[in-house]
């Protein structure tokens, strides 16, 4: 990097943001573990038996993209801290930027999709329509697969696109970033094509998120009903199985709408860079993110029991 990368701004980061970004790299560090246990068992399996559940597959696809964002945040920690007054659309904040936005896609529709699988599979409407999509639906997982890939490729290219003008108006107009007054084309790239672009990237796959997790809630809903209708209540098997499906997934739907507004908050620019409220809230998003994984290892029978027979060979 050099000097015109360099720009006058804060005075460097202070000694909070510096312990926030280092609770931010262990809880990172946290979420590769768990999301690498997660990517490392599945695909033994898959080599192994030389096929993989279509709910694994997306399992699978998740965890490994977690793993992968998870390792590009802690890079961006270190050079953060390391050049705290860079310029926010230089060479080496577009390389993280490029695969931030490509990995962030992927993990949100991988979710989203994961989402779609659990409801058609455990839900039980009678609708003709759900009926056909739930016989059909595991042969569809490839091309869920490959159609999150092409939607974030082309997110990610828009995106370059956005940090690039950025960055080559700044460098002809030798804009300042950190000075309000000069910052007519920054503001405009963030406040209309960025948010706007983000906004509709991140909400569409969140909607789908949210019709599919209250559909199926509706419907374990019915079943936990009939359950306490009966003599044997909250003793009945199936019951206590649709409490723990049902916890599962009020769990798993706080995890990715924390995760959603975090993109959102980050996508508005509330927080700078180099203030400790950035640091703060980028703590708490990926805490989250950190947490599900865990949940998802000790709700998964085949994950639990690939973990407990590590834990006891030990």
């Amino acid at each position: 990097m050099n000097g015109d990368d360099m720009v006058p701004g804060p005075p460097g980061t202070d000694r909070k943001s510096v312990i926030s970004a280092v609770i931010l790299f262990f809880v990172c560090l946290l979420a590769v573990v768990s999301n690498g246990f997660i990517t490392s068992a599945l695909c033994m399996e898959w080599l192994l038996r030389r096929t993989l559940l279509p709910c694994d597959k997306l399992l699978v696809s998740l965890g490994a993209s977690r793993f992968c964002l998870q390792w590009v945040v802690m890079g961006k920690i270190f050079y953060i801290l390391l050049n705290p007054m860079a310029f926010p659309y230089n060479p080496m904040h577009q390389f993280f930027a490029f695969q931030w936005d490509f990995l962030n896609s992927l993990t949100l529709w991988f979710s989203t999709w994961l989402s779609v699988f659990y409801c058609v599979k455990i839900a039980t409407f009678t609708h003709p329509a759900f009926l056909w999509l739930k016989c059909r639906l595991s042969k569809w997982v490839p091309w869920m697969l490959l159609s999150s890939l092409g939607v974030s490729n082309l997110n990610t290219i828009l995106f370059f696109i956005g940090n690039y003008e950025v960055y080559q108006n700044y460098l002809r107009r030798d804009l300042q970033p950190w000075n309000a007054t000069e910052t007519s084309v920054r503001s405009f790239y963030e406040r209309f094509y960025f948010f706007s672009l983000k906004m509709i990237s991140f909400t569409v796959p969140t909607v789908v998120f949210i019709i599919c997790m209250a559909l199926l809630t509706i419907s374990l809903g019915k079943h936990l009903k009939k359950a306490f209708v009966t003599i044997s209540g909250f003793r009945d098997p199936s019951a206590q199985a649709h409490i723990k499906a049902l916890l599962a997934l009020i769990s798993f739907a706080i995890l990715f709408i924390s995760s959603f507004l975090s993109l959102v908050i980050h996508a508005a620019g509330m927080f700078p860079v180099w203030e400790f409220r950035y640091w703060t809230w980028q703590v708490v998003s990926h805490l989250c993110m950190a947490v599900h994984p865990i949940s998802l290892i000790f709700s998964n029978p085949k994950l639990k029991a690939v973990l407990e027979r590590g834990c006891s060979s030990r």
